[in-house]
């Protein structure tokens, strides 16, 4: 088992914070990295991404985009802590969201632990497609004054008992452990793939 990485996630700009603490193998891909911070914070998945770390970028590759990053799939963990501890994971490019991303620690695994898995969790995701943090400020502001212009506007776009400070834990664990399943299930998949093909291409 590689080592573990102490990961520290927030949301830039937004208050009451939200704060997520992983521990995630060092050969986890950035783009499956990626799939477990949108788990472990709470968002979708419905959006592009990119990790930074001053001229350096990893995120998807697309005949689309006019400066294409370094790909995701291609890098691991590992690759962002050789450059440094400290970096930028951003999500919905249009609504910038910026998260600050930090490598508090790397140690070895815990035996019979199954990884990624979420240490711990403050405050509660904001609403898909609310219009990153300014728009989730007015969310907020709008659901707590009965005289706002777009206060029963804000009370339908969400769970009417929206709290920005609670977050099921229990939720994100069973998630997060559901994820840690499927990647290890992908991983050996993926090493029994390759022992075939290396013995395949080893025979006469």
């Amino acid at each position: 088992m590689p080592d573990i990485a102490r990961l520290r996630v927030e949301i830039e700009e937004v208050a009451p914070a939200v704060i997520r603490r992983l521990d995630v193998p060092l050969d986890l891909r950035l783009d499956q990295l990626n799939v477990v911070l949108q788990v472990a914070i709470g968002w979708q998945n419905c959006h592009p991404f990119e990790f930074r770390h001053g001229d350096t970028v990893y995120g998807l590759v697309s005949s689309q985009n006019e400066v294409n990053p370094l790909p995701a799939d291609k890098a691991t963990v590992a690759d962002l802590a050789s450059l440094g501890r400290t970096f930028d994971y951003d999500y919905v490019f249009g609504d910038d969201w910026q998260h600050t991303l930090t490598i508090e620690a790397i140690a070895p695994a815990e035996p019979g632990v199954g990884y990624p898995r979420l240490v711990t969790a403050e405050g509660r995701c904001p609403p898909a497609d609310i219009g990153g943090p300014e728009g989730y400020e007015t969310f907020l502001l709008a659901r707590a004054n009965p005289d706002h212009l777009h206060h029963e506007g804000m009370l339908d776009w969400d769970d009417p008992d929206f709290d920005p400070n609670e977050v099921d834990v229990a939720a994100l664990h069973r998630n997060l452990a559901r994820l840690a399943q499927f990647l290890g299930t992908a991983k050996r998949a993926a090493t029994s793939r390759s022992s075939r093909q290396g013995n395949q291409g080893g025979t006469p």
